[in-house]
């Protein structure tokens, strides 16, 4: 059955009252909506046919022969180093799962809009007619003359590791899959301060992820390279190891390279001593369970609008708790990293993200808490005007030191 749109304000409620056309009570969110959330703007005044003249025909043929004969100028006189795309099927969005491109439109102007007030970065949300791996990566590749950098959005696993990793060989510039990289920066980040916090490092640590989705693989992935200890992830039917036959490839690759511990079985019995809990998946994880961690642990239990451990159960037994919502401390947001990621790539016109550049922005944005940090204040508030300029230094530096920056 269709999903029924419940109290859209209608074009003639223009009172800015509390009702809507149904009569019903009028829904803010629907209001904010109308028309959609971002628009095209000039950057260079059209006032007459002077003006008109050098922004089209004839000024506009030189800038186009220029950049015919040297291609590089494209990013100088063109929007091109100041542009993302941010490109989705539609089949995994948010909470809501595969709803179709033209339901993930709202999600992917949102997440435009964010690039533009957090990094000051330009970005025009693509949403897809296909769930071909092939024809996203023909699609994108087709595209990615307009464009600096390409963020994907909610692309459902294990697809999405394949998209990223066959645009990444095939462009020249950034490709960058948010739900993977970004949660897994902010993780990382928040993971350091409360280490710290606690007089600990991250080689003495061993977490448990719920949920071997693209956000559980990466951060399992990134928080190895960074240096955790150990880290076993859970799916729905338990721990990812060796032992098991049931893997894809990617939970195969998986299981070679974290679970150090040889675990085996439930998600609640790996519990058992660990020190950190992720949680990406959803679910409900039991009180016993969380109790049964070590001593000073984290719970970083980040589904939403229900996290896995409802933070009033996670503060009787851990030192530092996070959660993906905005109404409790140490959000783990990932519009903490994501647009000054791609601010610092663009700035040097990066040819990808490298680790480096991902490590470096999760340690920029674990040094922006700075002296403050405390058990409810490990990670930055989005709103904090520090964020994004220290992110979009650490990356465009990182990008240097690594050798992909061409400018």
């Amino acid at each position: 059955m269709a999903a029924e749109i419940v109290n859209p304000r209608s074009d003639s409620d223009t009172d800015g009252g509390t009702r809507g056309a149904s009569d019903e009570p009028f829904d803010p969110a629907f209001a904010l909506h109308r028309g959609g959330k971002m628009a095209v703007q000039a950057t260079v005044p059209v006032r007459d046919k002077d003006d008109l003249s050098l922004a089209y025909t004839p000024g506009v043929a030189k800038v186009c022969s220029a950049i015919a004969e040297r291609p590089e100028l494209v990013h100088d006189y063109t929007w091109k180093s100041q542009v993302v795309a941010v490109v989705t099927d539609g089949t995994a969005v948010l909470g809501l799962g595969d709803i179709g491109p033209e339901a993930s439109l709202p999600v992917m102007e949102g997440k435009a809009i964010l690039f533009k007030q957090f990094g000051g970065v330009d970005a025009v949300p693509i949403a897809l007619a296909t769930t071909d791996a092939d024809e996203i990566v023909e699609t994108v590749v087709r595209l990615a003359p307009s464009f600096g950098g390409v963020n994907l959005e909610d692309i459902s696993a294990p697809r999405c590791f394949e998209i990223e990793r066959k645009l990444q060989e095939r462009l020249d510039i950034p490709v960058f899959h948010d739900d993977q990289h970004g949660t897994a920066i902010v993780t990382l980040a928040a993971l350091r301060n409360a280490a710290k916090l606690t007089g600990r490092r991250l080689g003495e640590l061993r977490a448990v992820i719920s949920g071997a989705g693209a956000a559980g693989v990466a951060i399992a992935k990134f928080l190895l390279e960074a240096g955790l200890g150990d880290v076993a992830v859970a799916d729905r039917k338990g721990i990812v190891s060796r032992d098991r036959e049931d893997l894809t490839p990617v939970k195969r690759e998986l299981a070679e390279i974290t679970n150090k511990a040889g675990l085996s079985g439930s998600l609640e019995s790996a519990l058992a001593g660990a020190d950190v809990f992720i949680g990406v998946s959803g679910g409900t994880v039991p009180e016993p369970a969380v109790a049964s961690m070590a001593p000073n642990s984290f719970v970083f239990a980040m589904a939403n609008p229900n996290p896995e451990v409802h933070p009033e159960i996670a503060h009787k037994y851990a030192a530092v708790v996070a959660t993906g919502r905005s109404d409790f401390p140490n959000q783990i947001n990932n519009v903490l990293a994501f647009p000054g990621i791609f601010a610092g790539a663009l700035q040097v016109r990066a040819s990808r993200i490298t680790e480096g550049m991902k490590i470096a922005a999760a340690n920029a944005l674990a040094d922006v808490v700075g002296d403050d940090l405390a058990a409810d204040y490990v990670i930055p508030s989005p709103f904090d005007e520090r964020v994004a300029p220290a992110v979009t230094a650490a990356v465009a530096a990182a990008a240097r030191a690594e050798g992909v920056a061409r400018r």
